[in-house]
Parts: C-alpha cells; sequence; structure tokens
C-alpha cells in the first residue's frame, strides 16, 4: 500500500530565505545608524517615563511603496524634526507590512515589485537598506510588526513599534511584543474595545518563551523577558472616534484599574477621522487642545502624510504611479503637515515642560 502523503499539501513550494544572520551582513549596521536608533528608543522611554516633557509624533506615509519618493520625505520631516524637536519629538512611520482585511496589496516587503511576483527575499533586504538610509539621516522609525520572524531582520533599525487593531488580540503578537526592544504601542479593537490593548500591553510585560528563529535562521525557543513599554493606541473604531476628552479619561480609567501606566497616543487617522484624511488635523487640534487644558496622558499623536495628498490604485502600468502619493490610505500632504505640526508646536512650547513639572 503506498504511503499516504498527509502534510503541505497546499503547499506548492518552500523558497529559501537568508537568514537574518546574511542580510544583516549584506546590510550592516553603520556606528550613526546605531546612534539614531538608540536615541530614538531612549527619547520614547523617557517620554512614556515622564521624563522628557515632549510629544512624540510618529508621521509619515500609510506605506513605503517607493523607495525614492520615501527618501525624498524623510529628508523633509528630518529638516522639520530640527525645527520643532525642542516640543515635539518626530519619528517617521515606515510600515511595510499591511494587513488586508481579504484581498490587497500586502506591503512593500511581502511584493516590493507590485505586480503579485511576491519577491520576498528582495523586499525584506531592500527594507533593510531603506531603514538603513534614514537612521543614516538621523531619523528614528515606526513600523508594524505583523510577521513574528520580521523583527529578526530589521528590529535593530526601528525605535517604535505598533501591534495593529486587528493583531493586539493575537497571543503570538503579544508574546513576540515582549521580546521587542522598542516601546509598542497596542491600538485598541476595531470595534472600539480598549480592553484589548489594556490586555495586551498586561500581557506583553511579562517573560513568553514560544517558536521563532534566531539570527542563524534556526528554528528557536524564543525566551523573554517583557517589555515594559506598553502604552495603548486610540483610534477610534465601531463607526465612531475615540479621541475626545470623555473617551480619553475613559481609557485613563481602564490602564489605571489594571495597575498600568495612563500613557496614551492618539492616532489621528483611521476610524478617528472616518478614514477623511483631511479630519487629521482637526482631531490634532482637538488633542492639542485637550493638552493645553491640561490633560497629562496624551504623550504621542500618529498622522498618515505623504508628499501628495490622497492616495491611488495600483496600476497595471507602474510608470503612471503618481509620484509621493500613497496606494493604501490617504494621506494628508506635505503642506498640511507641516502646518499641523507648526501649530502644535507653537501652541504647545510653553505648555508642556509646566505639564511635565506638575505634581
Amino acid at each position: 500500500m503506498p504511503q499516504r502523503i498527509l502534510e503541505n499539501l497546499n503547499v506548492t513550494a518552500f523558497d529559501r530565505m537568508p537568514s537574518p544572520e546574511e542580510v544583516h551582513e549584506r546590510i550592516p549596521l553603520t556606528r550613526r545608524a546605531a546612534d539614531t536608533v538608540h536615541a530614538g528608543r531612549e527619547d520614547l522611554k523617557r517620554i512614556l517615563d515622564r521624563q522628557d516633557h515632549r510629544l512624540f509624533i510618529v508621521v509619515g506615509p500609510c506605506s513605503i511603496h517607493d523607495p525614492v519618493a520615501g527618501l525624498d520625505y524623510a529628508r523633509r520631516l528630518a529638516a522639520l524634526s530640527a525645527e520643532v524637536d525642542d516640543t515635539l519629538r518626530l519619528v517617521m512611520r515606515v510600515y511595510f507590512e499591511k494587513p488586508r482585511t481579504a484581498t490587497g496589496w500586502k506591503g512593500f516587503i511581502n511584493d516590493p515589485r507590485m505586480n503579485d511576483s511576491f519577491h520576498i527575499e528582495e523586499g525584506m533586504e531592500r527594507a533593510r537598506a531603506f531603514l538603513l538610509e534614514l537612521a543614516e539621516l538621523g531619523l528614528p522609525t515606526a513600523t508594524e510588526a505583523l510577521d513574528p520572524i520580521g523583527p529578526q531582520y530589521l528590529g535593530d533599525l526601528i525605535s517604535w513599534t505598533a501591534i495593529g487593531a486587528r493583531t493586539s488580540e493575537s497571543q503570538t503578537h503579544r508574546e513576540m511584543a515582549s521580546g521587542l526592544s522598542t516601546p509598542v504601542g497596542f491600538k485598541n479593537a476595531t470595534d472600539g474595545d480598549i480592553e484589548v490593548a489594556v490586555n495586551a500591553i498586561r500581557s506583553a510585560a511579562i517573560p513568553h518563551s514560544f517558536l521563532g528563529i534566531n539570527r542563524a535562521g534556526s528554528t528557536a525557543v524564543v525566551r523573554t523577558g517583557g517589555n515594559r513599554y506598553g502604552h495603548t493606541v486610540l483610534r477610534g473604531g465601531g463607526g465612531r472616534p475615540n479621541y475626545d476628552s470623555v473617551s480619553v479619561a475613559i481609557a485613563e480609567r481602564a490602564l489605571r484599574n489594571a495597575d498600568l501606566a495612563p500613557n496614551i497616543v492618539v492616532d489621528c487617522s483611521h476610524a478617528n477621522s472616518f478614514k477623511d484624511p483631511a479630519l487629521q488635523s482637526l482631531v490634532m487640534t482637538d488633542c492639542v487642545h485637550q493638552i493645553r487644558q491640561g490633560n497629562r496622558s496624551i504623550l504621542g499623536m500618529m498622522v498618515e502624510s505623504n508628499i501628495e495628498a490622497g492616495n491611488q490604485p495600483i496600476p497595471a502600468d507602474l510608470s503612471e504611479l503618481r509620484y509621493g502619493c500613497s496606494v493604501t490610505d490617504a494621506c494628508v500632504d506635505w503642506p498640511t503637515t507641516e502646518a499641523m505640526l507648526r501649530g502644535a508646536r507653537e501652541v504647545l512650547r510653553e505648555v508642556l515642560p509646566r505639564r511635565l513639572a506638575a505634581p
């Protein structure tokens, strides 16, 4: 009787992926880049520990699809960062992985050529090279962690990590977050449930053991010590925003009831702006007003921003892509970004130092 084939029935191939060690050797971390990443992480930790009065802003494209335009944006942001750094700590949003409800482009790592060829090995290497360029500019970066193997390839170049609304409830992602070297923001669930994020912060703060890979690419039991820099990200949900003062107070209470620091980041996009990028500036203005009126829990904000406003579908002929325009969620344009951040800095320049000094 012939032996039955019982595994990998729906797998069509196993293509070799270079190990994290190989990719690191091809694109090594430089001293300048390491200093940028370290400084970014330490500043964010100090903000979360109430030792740095600044507000941190995670700002940048919804996703990176064109590294040339991405670097153009980064150079603009680095110059603006130097201008507002006394009040705002800017961190560039660099998202390479996109969660999909059903179908759609899964991001630069998964499909860097944007033609369903799925050269993941190429995407991972190009993503690392891009992050290195930004770190060389002195610009710390933020990303969303979707694939639990990804941090072994890119983690040394990231200063802040988000766990998205669809994955904050995932035990795999909570375990991964417990071992990440960055502060981690957990988003509330897509239905607006804040308890998902609260439980994720508690879970990620303790040690875990789980299957993963090491730098050599070998399967390993990963053992973590826990990440004490978890915090919540309010992004709205269930058909309503949750950045208003009442929602923020409810989130503060939920965090305190769980014996967690009331550290909150407000995502100006997604359900908080009803996915209308033009409303992001109003969300930021409202949060700035809350801080001016005495709020002490809002320590950061997120903004989806690009060179050009709006978004565009991915055309069959990629030469038709509009330069600096998102292919995923719609963004505000660069002039609007400058106005938002300069405006926030002007209002908060004298307010934030007093907030830190308050008992």
